[in-house]
């Protein structure tokens, strides 16, 4: 009973503080969109180890176009999934 209240706390503690995020308006002409957002996707571990050796290097675009830019970034992070799977013999 106490991990349980315990978790809700804490779960309900991160939505309360991700409502106070916000990111600053875009007025960009050229946003990355579902294609830039497939290819991060596809480098997103590699763009990972970079940002830990640099600052310079960033896992998520900003700005992007929204939900087309998020969807192609989850599209290309599904193949990722599939080789650390490996095989259940």
């Amino acid at each position: 009973m106490k991990v349980a209240v315990n978790t809700s706390l804490f779960v309900g503690l991160a939505f309360f503080l991700s409502a106070c995020a916000t990111q600053p308006s875009t007025n960009y002409a050229n946003e990355p969109g579902f294609w830039m957002g497939l290819f991060h996707g596809l480098v997103a571990p590699l763009s990972f180890i970079g940002s830990i050796l640099t600052g310079d290097i960033r896992i998520y675009a900003f700005p992007n176009s929204g939900r087309w830019y998020d969807f192609g970034f989850l599209l290309g992070l599904i193949p990722w999934g599939f080789l650390s799977g490996g095989s259940s013999d």
